[in-house]
């Protein structure tokens, strides 16, 4: 017996060299259980949470400015609503500008590696928001079986396909977990283009600053979108993403011509021109300076 170290029953027991140890049963990352935040008293919690604290709140520092929410009208509930992804305030913004009949009964897939590390961590992200913990390299069996299993009772779910906040202000190509699911559960996905909070609070940031005149946050709703016959998860994928491209032509333009560029094949992309660093910053600039208005050069 070493010093210091007590020996069962007062030290904890040596477990036996051929008996194998059973798998430790994690809570963080995709195994947090999340079911508690769904239970009335959570979703009461939330609602007020969301109505009456986040709202007021992103109003002073995002002004958000909704368009298109009539194309919602007739859909019935479960949704999949997919938007592009730049900044943290994207899911706060999103949840709280989703119509009533929609937010009160949402859940957010959830990076796992980011929002559920630790459990403190995961049941505040659970608790505020309704986020579940999604895997964002793959669509992990356990996700999308708790996602599926939520649609399926009525929940809808907010998704940013880009599996991340953008590094440089352009988007990156969709990925198909809300494609698989869509497929899956015959759900409609609806695309939506958040504008203006990567002004607000961009990455590498630990807060967000106050939108000045004219730096408001605008979402665009699409339409929503059925899988199609004989449509596979990236085809859909590939066909949201378009969609979610063209609210941000429509968005920088107008609805007329966004829909010619769509029809036409020309809608600028989201993920920007290929090349250097300085060329898809000055291009974003570019971007930027014809949406406001303002002349750039060349």
């Amino acid at each position: 017996m070493r010093i210091g170290v007590a020996r069962f029953p007062l030290g904890k027991p040596n477990w036996p060299s051929s008996v194998p140890r059973p798998p430790v049963k994690r809570r963080t990352g995709v195994d947090y259980d999340t079911e508690w935040a769904r239970t009335p008293a959570a979703r009461l919690a939330r609602a007020v949470i969301v109505d009456d604290v986040l709202r007021p709140a992103l109003h002073v520092i995002a002004s958000p400015t909704v368009h298109g929410a009539d194309r919602l009208v007739g859909l019935e509930a479960p949704a999949i609503f997919v938007a592009n992804h730049h900044s943290h305030l994207d899911t706060s913004v999103l949840l709280t500008s989703l119509p009533e009949r929609f937010r009160h009964k949402a859940i957010v897939a959830a990076a796992a590696d980011y929002f559920f590390t630790s459990r403190t961590k995961g049941a505040m992200s659970a608790l505020t928001i309704g986020a579940i913990p999604m895997e964002r390299t793959k669509v992990g069996r356990r996700s999308a079986d708790l996602a599926a299993e939520l649609l399926g009772d009525g929940w809808n779910l907010i998704m940013f396909p880009e599996g991340g906040r953008s590094p440089d202000g352009w988007g990156r190509a969709f990925r198909g977990g809300a494609a698989y699911l869509s497929l899956r559960c015959g759900r409609p996905v609806v695309p939506l283009y958040i504008e203006g909070t990567g002004r607000l609070w961009r990455r590498g940031k630990s807060w967000p600053k106050i939108a000045g005149k004219g730096e408001g946050v605008h979402l665009v709703f699409g339409a929503p979108m059925w899988p199609e016959e004989g449509e596979d998860a990236r085809r859909l994928a590939a066909r949201v993403e378009k969609a979610v491209a063209a609210l941000a032509d429509e968005w920088a333009t107008d609805w007329w011509t966004a829909r010619q560029r769509a029809a036409a094949g020309t809608t600028p992309a989201l993920t920007g021109p290929s090349g250097g660093a300085w060329r898809r910053a000055w291009a974003l600039d570019a971007d930027a300076s014809s949406r406001t208005g303002r002349r750039s050069w060349p």
